[in-house]
């Protein structure tokens, strides 16, 4: 899945994908690379974010996802917590809501039901302006498990399809950097829901603050990320480096069915 946010202040691309030709020619990049999924942003949620407007919003992502839905076969995925930006994103081509609230917003779950696509459920503790200011928690995998549990009975209560639903443990989202690294050691706990898995931890912070690197400067600690997320049961992985991220999981793969090369 690669990352499109048409935002000024996301924490990796802020502002670089923000014009609407920079992000088509960006889209086409990581489609050319190898992305089965191009997940567009028009809200940036990292820590200490700021909301926009519905029409701002809408005006960011809504050009963006008729571009790709006309020039390439891939999944578009909307990320987003709005449920007017979920239908109107559908209704231009996109084909699955990517929910850093895990569809706890006003009407989100209703809306979901209706528009019928598939839907990522992360995990966050607080809001993305908060979240980072002393995140707590008594075993982080085990409040993860409980709140997948109770937001997918929600959504089934809701009429969502169980095989509409994924999870993602939302690595970032209010959540130390040991937090962080235990999620990631302990992932395969999270097949018991026998859902996908989406991971996003490219470039992160929990990259950053482990090897003192800037944003520019994390793309060995994300693919270490996304190699160790793959052996634990992740299925979909969000990120910068399409290209790169391809290399690592086709190695990882021959490795394993090496017999069959």
């Amino acid at each position: 899945m690669g990352i499109v946010n048409v935002t000024p202040d996301s924490f990796s691309d802020g502002g670089q994908f923000s014009l609407f030709q920079r992000a088509c020619e960006h889209a086409d990049k990581m489609v050319a690379h190898g992305a089965s999924f191009i997940d567009i942003g028009g809200e940036s949620t990292r820590p200490g974010a700021v909301n926009v407007s519905i029409d701002e919003e809408l005006q960011r992502v809504i050009p963006l996802i008729e571009y790709i839905a006309k020039h390439h076969d891939v999944w578009i995925s909307i990320d987003t917590s709005k449920p007017a930006v979920m239908k109107a994103a559908v209704n231009a081509g996109a084909n699955f809501i990517n929910d850093v609230r895990g569809l706890q917003e006003f009407g989100a779950l209703e809306m979901a039901a209706e528009l019928d696509v598939p839907v990522c459920i992360m995990h966050m503790q607080g809001q993305p302006s908060t979240m980072q200011i002393s995140p707590e928690y008594s075993d982080v995998v085990a409040d993860v498990h409980a709140f997948f549990k109770a937001r997918i009975h929600a959504c089934l209560n809701a009429g969502i399809k169980r095989e509409n639903m994924i999870l993602d443990p939302g690595f970032g989202f209010g959540k130390t950097l040991s937090h962080n690294y235990e999620l990631l050691n302990r992932l395969d706990e999270f097949q018991v829901f026998d859902l996908p898995l989406l991971i996003g931890l490219s470039r992160k912070s929990m990259i950053g603050d482990l090897l003192h690197r800037g944003v520019s400067e994390r793309l060995a600690g994300s693919l270490a990320g996304v190699l160790l997320a793959a052996q634990r049961g992740g299925d979909i992985f969000r990120v910068h480096d399409v290209c790169q991220t391809l290399d690592v999981l086709k190695v990882m793969d021959a490795s394993e069915h090496y017999q069959h090369l």
